[in-house]
């Protein structure tokens, strides 16, 4: 299908989706219709913020919407208007099945592992705590339960030795980008069978908190030094020192030991670690 033709809704919140649409709009795929999450308070001040993604459909002149509710009230005037599909990168809602099935095409998603394994909300973090030398992007066709649509496309990404995850998302966003770009005219032309997962390898990643980050400094060097690589950004990785929090900013294994670099105790500033 022509690009110009194709009438699609993307669905997505932070910067993982604002990037995404930046992709495709370089492609020539520009949505009808956005569908973000409401402006929410962040920061110490607890400010009202906008999403990136509505950041972006304002800059673009894009029409959006902000649902606090997917309910039957929304899906009935979502169903008024003839969308051919909707793409979906990182929403935060779970979306009704009425909704998935709408369109034509049904709605596709972008996950950043090689599906079904690490099912969830921390791909990313999970293949870098696991220490997996690769990972991947998924297109799936959705389905009601998360992450067990199947397969529209993948592509396999190597895991660099020392990447944290930061740097790793931001490699995976650019490829899943691009990956969706040459999927679409296939996909809306009928010349790709999605592939149903193996439900048999299919594993579990779990939404990351704060105290995840904690590190014993007895354990295994590449088991702490993945958990650093996994954590940098959030929640990052610390250990306590007489009743102290320690937070690691920099670290590097060394003759296969985990060795901290730099670190800032607890209301402090960054400073370079003497143990």
């Amino acid at each position: 299908m022509n690009k110009k033709n194709l009438k699609f809704v993307f669905f997505g919140t932070p910067n993982v989706a604002s990037e995404t649409l930046e992709i495709l709009k370089e492609n020539g795929y520009m949505p009808s219709l956005i569908i973000t999450s409401p402006d929410r308070p962040q920061g110490r001040k607890m400010l009202i913020t906008p999403p990136p993604v509505k950041v972006w459909a304002e800059k673009n002149n894009i029409v959006f919407l902000q649902p606090e509710k997917l309910d039957n009230e929304f899906i009935s005037k979502l169903s008024t208007f003839n969308f051919q599909l909707f793409i979906v990168v990182a929403y935060g809602k779970i979306m009704p099945e009425e909704l998935l099935n709408m369109t034509k095409f049904g709605s596709i998603n972008i996950h950043y592992s090689l599906l079904p394994k690490y099912r969830g909300a921390s791909p990313v973090e999970s293949a870098i705590l696991a220490g997996d030398e690769e990972t991947g992007i998924t297109i799936q066709k959705m389905e009601f339960k998360m992450d067990t649509g199947p397969i529209v496309a993948q592509e396999i990404v190597k895991i660099l030795s020392d990447e944290k995850a930061q740097e790793l998302r931001a490699r995976l966003i650019k490829i899943g980008g691009e990956l969706l770009v040459k999927t679409l005219p296939e996909f809306t032309e009928n010349k790709i069978k999605p592939i149903p997962q193996d439900e048999l390898k299919a594993t579990h990643c779990k939404k990351i908190k704060k105290e995840d980050g904690l590190v014993d400094l007895n354990d295994s060097p590449i088991k702490n030094y993945n958990k650093f690589r996994a954590y940098a950004t959030w929640p990052r990785t610390f250990f306590f020192e007489n009743n102290k929090r320690i937070i690691i900013t920099d670290a590097k294994i060394e003759n296969g030991e985990f060795k901290i670099l730099k670190i800032i105790p607890e209301n402090g500033k960054e400073i370079n670690y003497k143990p």
